[in-house]
């Protein structure tokens, strides 16, 4: 009896998985390294790749309208990254930040994209400072938003990481777990989106896909990863030599974003902070300007020349205002607070 409940639940649920498929924005794929990556794309110019974090996919952005705003002024690309959306996720490999940040580059590369800013949002922007480490000849900027930079060990990660268990993990993702995110579907964004309103549309095109067995399987995957590198820390950013914009939500419910974000900018050279006051998790679904204002920012610091030497803030920045004396002190509850690195006392 309970085989067959079961049995039915998983039918029922691979059902309804297939119809949160349908009708959704198709963009374009491009097959490399055994996989394949689906990716929305519009405008011209400086080139401005987008990664959405756990659980989410390419129309994070859509829905929030930096994609359409971005592609007024740069060449945007927003990818499912694997296992997300319309991109697969293949087994037997160990989807990494590395990994995927390495798939993302040979993806621009296959394009014809020789340089471009990156922008992350919190999964995403662990693959974003990725390729920023990895690949510095083509990163010409990153922008990442409410990261986990210095994950520490929850017991949240360690629940969400039981689905990606093998057989018991199997059987939780295509019988009980679908149901249960419908389940919890309003409260889990109102925890995210806290303390602004759940964005509609977002959580409209989110729910059928983070209910999808496939994606259930990648979002425990994330979230092991997750725990991993908060069990054995090795995370490094102090060699990245690019200008990079941090943002973050200053009532952010996941983890203390704004310490991770001060940190994180302290270990950058070259680097923006924009703490954002009455923002959470989901501050590019709240507040879409910060992000786009940022992205400005450091499109416009980035030369796309390689690496930055010397001191990036001395020189004069087109279309950007110069800093106040009071916005390099530490009050970073203010938006537009953006501070040099090595000048912010922690």
């Amino acid at each position: 009896m309970l085989a067959a409940a079961t049995a039915g639940l998983a039918l029922y649920n691979n059902l309804l998985a297939r119809q949160a498929l349908a009708g959704r924005p198709l963009g374009r794929f491009i097959h490399l390294r055994g996989t394949t990556l689906h990716f929305l794309e519009a405008g011209n110019g400086q080139p401005v790749l987008l990664l959405h974090g756990n659980g989410a996919s390419a129309e994070d952005f859509t829905t929030s309208g930096i994609f359409d705003k971005a592609a007024a002024r740069y060449r945007v690309l927003a990818f499912d990254r694997p296992g997300f959306g319309l991109s697969p996720r293949p087994v037997g490999r160990p989807w990494t930040a590395g990994a995927q940040a390495d798939l993302i580059q040979a993806a621009a590369e296959k394009l014809g994209i020789g340089s471009y800013v990156v922008v992350g949002h919190s999964w995403g922007a662990t693959v974003a400072l990725e390729m920023a480490r990895r690949h510095p000849r083509s990163v010409a900027g990153v922008v990442v938003v409410a990261g986990y930079h210095y994950p520490p060990p929850r017991l949240a990660l360690a629940i969400s990481a039981l689905p990606a268990i093998p057989l018991i993990g199997t059987v939780l993702r295509h019988a009980l777990l679908p149901s249960l995110v419908r389940l919890n579907w309003r409260w889990a964004m109102e925890k995210i989106f806290h303390p602004a309103t759940v964005a509609t549309p977002f959580a409209a095109t989110t729910r059928g896909l983070a209910s999808r067995p496939s994606q259930l399987r990648s979002i425990s995957a994330e979230s092991f990863l997750m725990l991993a590198s908060a069990l054995f820390p090795h995370r490094q950013y102090a060699d990245i030599a690019i200008p990079v914009g941090i943002i973050a939500g200053a009532r952010d419910q996941l983890f203390d974003a704004k310490a991770e974000a001060l940190r994180l900018q302290a270990e950058i050279d070259h680097s923006l902070v924009d703490i954002v006051r009455d923002a959470g998790h989901m501050v590019h679904q709240s507040k879409p300007q910060a992000v786009l204002t940022m992205i400005d920012k450091i499109a416009a610091f980035a030369s796309f020349a390689g690496p930055v030497s010397g001191n990036l803030f001395n020189s004069p920045v087109p279309k950007t205002r110069p800093r106040r004396q009071h916005e390099e002190r530490s009050d970073t509850t203010l938006r537009g607070c953006f501070v040099q690195t090595r000048r912010l006392p922690l």
